[in-house]
């Protein structure tokens, strides 16, 4: 091995492992940004994101279960979740509607939203994994406000929610595919506060009527 291969081979090995839970899913999630940016989802690797955290491939697992529930906590416009879903129930579609559309006026190219559409086409097992992925993270965020204050009542079941956030779910891709990816009119010139307000009527239509 030449000295200029000893050295890469030095600079590439994992980091010492060391016990703080915290930090370890720091370097995860950095680690696994970097990686999906330069090689993509299908080409990325859990083993590879272990390597490059310093950490053990079981150690991600029992952080966030599969690849692609750590796809959605580490890109950009999935970790916004947590923050949005938490407050009074009737104000949660504004909430929603405001959050999307703010996230994707920012910086639509390179949200998972977008690649997930792109991705259907020529990779259909690969969006339907992660838009499974996403809608199992939603339903569970979206529970929590909206049985926090009351029992459910008759018809909510969980089965009826999981519908809803279905439904949630296709009104946001569509609004993806119409603005943001064919750029289709009256929707990619309406306003972003105009779009808000529509898109919050749709969604308490969809979670509350």
């Amino acid at each position: 091995m030449s000295e200029r291969e000893g050295a890469a081979e030095a600079t590439d090995a994992p980091r010492r492992r060391r016990r703080d839970p915290e930090g370890h899913r720091a370097d995860i999630l950095r680690a696994a940004r970097e990686t999906f940016a330069e090689r993509g989802y299908a080409r990325t690797t859990l083993r590879e994101i272990a390597r490059r955290a310093g950490v053990t491939h079981g150690l991600i697992t029992r952080h966030f279960a599969s690849k692609e529930r750590l796809f959605l906590a580490a890109v950009p416009g999935n970790r916004d979740l947590e923050q949005v879903t938490p407050g009074p129930p009737d104000t949660l579609p504004d909430r929603i509607a405001r959050a999307f559309v703010r996230r994707m006026e920012t910086d639509a190219v390179n949200d998972p939203l977008v690649a997930l559409v792109r991705s259907a086409a020529s990779d259909q097992g690969t969006a339907a994994e992660l838009l499974s992925a996403m809608q199992e993270r939603s339903v569970d965020a979206y529970r929590a406000v909206l049985t926090a204050d009351a029992s459910p009542g008759p018809g909510e079941a969980r089965d009826d929610l999981d519908e809803r956030v279905a439904l949630v779910g296709a009104q946001l891709i569509g609004i993806t595919v119409g603005r943001y990816i064919a750029r289709t009119e009256p929707l990619a010139s309406m306003p972003p506060e105009r779009l808000v307000a529509h898109l919050t009527r749709a969604l308490r239509h969809i979670l509350f009527d």
